[in-house]
């Protein structure tokens, strides 16, 4: 790229280093009229997700080492990002030692059995980390707003849900929970995007269809659910997932921070020698 150019851009030499590298053309290349800034910045988020993943690789390696146990809860309305995040956060570690959950229906027989029960079957054993793309909290958001609960069983849940996370954390599994809020201008753009997509269209579900006339009764239940379950033993930690790249690094960063693995296990180790 030309000096004159990069000069008129205000690109620095260490931008312009960057691009130059096969990931950088690659971003470069992707549209047909190429826009340096844009590629520049996607280029950026990249190399984060990288060193963010590469971490993600030795927490890992921690919780199977240590024999801990880990889960990640990702709620948020329709359309939010919960999946692309969990594969974002998933994408470079151990198969093996994680699970993504994300519970259909309940069947006849699980639904004459504790609320909690077919939760608890899914939680982690020893060496193991599970995240799950919608959680228990269905019953505070998700089914009172569209009916598929009384209010007896709602109350019930919100009730006995704190005492249940409670026993969770007591039993050594370290909890988070994710919310990934979006307005209601870019739920619609979401749905729009997937409806018109012969890819993602299966995604469309009827409780999809009713989320935008329903948007003012899932805030007001969202709002009744942080109010409750919002403890400083388990706080909710919400991501304004407008721009999902966003919300995925900073995800993606919260659980480096929060999860306290050995950062540094194997510089120390090499000090040592």
């Amino acid at each position: 790229m030309a000096k004159e150019k990069t000069d008129e851009l205000n690109i620095s030499e260490e931008d312009l280093e960057l691009l130059n590298t096969p990931l950088g053309i690659q971003f470069l290349m992707a549209d047909k009229k190429t826009n340096v800034p844009k590629a520049l910045r996607l280029l950026k988020d990249e190399l984060t997700f990288h060193n963010l993943q590469a971490e993600m690789i030795k927490l890992q390696h921690w919780v199977i080492e240590k024999n801990q146990k880990v889960v990640v809860i990702f709620e948020g309305r329709d359309a939010a990002g919960k999946g692309g995040a969990i594969r974002r956060i998933t994408e470079h570690i151990n198969p093996r030692h994680y699970r993504i959950v994300a519970l259909p229906k309940p069947t006849v027989e699980e639904q004459g059995q504790w609320y909690f029960q077919r939760y608890v079957n899914q939680l982690p054993k020893p060496g193991e980390m599970v995240f799950f793309d919608r959680s228990w909290y269905n019953r505070a958001v998700v089914e009172p707003v569209n009916g598929f609960c009384t209010k007896p069983q709602y109350r019930s849940f919100m009730e006995q849900v704190n005492s249940f996370e409670s026993m969770i954390m007591d039993s050594g599994i370290y909890l988070i929970k994710f919310y990934f809020s979006i307005t209601k201008e870019q739920q619609a753009l979401r749905f729009k995007d997937i409806q018109s997509s012969p890819l993602k269209k299966w995604k469309m579900t009827d409780v999809d269809r009713k989320a935008q006339e329903l948007w003012d009764l899932y805030t007001e239940f969202k709002l009744r659910m942080f109010e409750h379950t919002n403890l400083k033993k388990s706080p909710w930690i919400i991501i304004e997932a407008d721009r999902k790249t966003e919300a995925r690094i900073k995800a993606l960063q919260y659980l480096i921070d929060n999860i306290p693995y050995e950062k540094d296990e194997e510089g120390e180790d090499q000090e040592r020698g």
